[in-house]
């Protein structure tokens, strides 16, 4: 009895011993969680409660307005799933990724590497001028390519006829043929600028004795890219492919200003597809928008594993390397 009742105190000696010393690293922080609740307390209002409330709504026939809400389960997601326009978004959000990825992080790699020469004169002011439509408003760079690709009086209709290429204005954001591929040259120079910056920074972590041991053997500029640098790259082609893979979803800004979805859905995509049914529709249908905002975020969810598993896959890699 004796030797439980020990046991028994040294068993609670350590736990109380243990709520005080957090009792006294919580109030030691507590400076530190003061200045973050604000942060808190707007991640939860802001993100967290309108991802909850989604999932809720997408169980509703509500119109976001009115009081009267009818719960009916799953049907919104039967009728999203049955809906062609749902489809027709995914293959246009699809085919955007597919063609706006590989050439961002191309083009971005060939500046990167013509940019990081150290004999390059006005360096600095080539990374700015590279750099500069990312720090623009997207909103704003929308409403100015309206005017730039306008059919009649558009500085690019003007050059094109001028140079007798085209013999009459061409509505780039007027056509269906034309109108998603302008929106895709527009994405990929606004935001060419980051992914440079990415190359950039990967670049610097190549030792220059390897381009310089590479060159004295005779190697030329291409053999030692190839062999040298493009290996050491890799990983980083990794991570530099997934981050822009996700931010290249996220065009609902972009395209809203430029086409608003049309001609004829031609370039809506599924983030204008949820704000079209949430509020611009005739009859709005917030519960049938947040069903469709969930089987995105969904997907959004498998894009973020895939990510994070390659993100691991690249550091292992680089671990290795080192």
């Amino acid at each position: 009895m004796t030797a439980t009742l020990q046991r028994t105190g040294e068993t609670r000696a350590p736990s109380t011993h243990g709520r005080q010393r957090l009792g006294r690293r919580l109030w030691g922080d507590r400076w530190l969680y003061f200045f973050l609740l604000p942060t808190a307390v707007l991640y939860g209002l802001y993100t967290l409660w309108p991802i909850l409330a989604s999932y809720w709504y997408s169980l509703l026939d509500w119109n976001g307005f009115d009081a009267d809400k009818k719960f009916v389960g799953i049907a919104n997601y039967r009728e999203v799933f049955a809906d062609p326009l749902f489809w027709n978004t995914l293959k246009i959000t699809g085919l955007f990724m597919v063609i706006t990825v590989p050439l961002r992080v191309g083009a971005s790699l060939l500046i990167a590497v013509v940019l990081n020469h150290p004999r390059l004169p006005f360096v600095r002011l080539f990374r700015t001028a590279f750099f500069l439509p990312v720090v623009t408003t997207t909103a704003i760079v929308g409403v100015v390519m309206q005017f730039i690709f306008d059919p009649a009086s558009g500085p690019v209709n003007l050059a094109l006829m001028k140079a007798d290429i085209a013999s009459q204005g061409i509505d780039f954001l007027g056509s269906s043929s034309t109108a998603l591929w302008t929106v895709m040259g527009v994405h990929t120079w606004k935001w060419l600028g980051v992914t440079m910056i990415y190359w950039l920074a990967a670049l610097q972590t190549i030792p220059r004795e390897l381009h310089e041991a590479a060159r004295v053997d005779g190697a030329n500029g291409w053999q030692v890219f190839r062999h040298v640098s493009l290996p050491m790259l890799t990983p980083f082609l990794v991570i530099i492919t997934l981050l822009t893979v996700e931010q290249n979803l996220q065009i609902f800004d972009l395209m809203l200003t430029m086409t608003n979805g049309g001609p004829m859905y031609a370039t809506e995509v599924i983030e204008i597809y949820i704000y079209r049914w949430a509020f611009t529709a005739s009859v709005p249908r917030l519960g049938f928008a947040s069903a469709a905002a969930v089987v995105f975020g969904l997907v959004m969810l498998v894009v973020a594993v895939v990510q994070y598993l390659g993100i691991r896959a690249a550091r292992s890699s680089v671990g290795e390397q080192r």
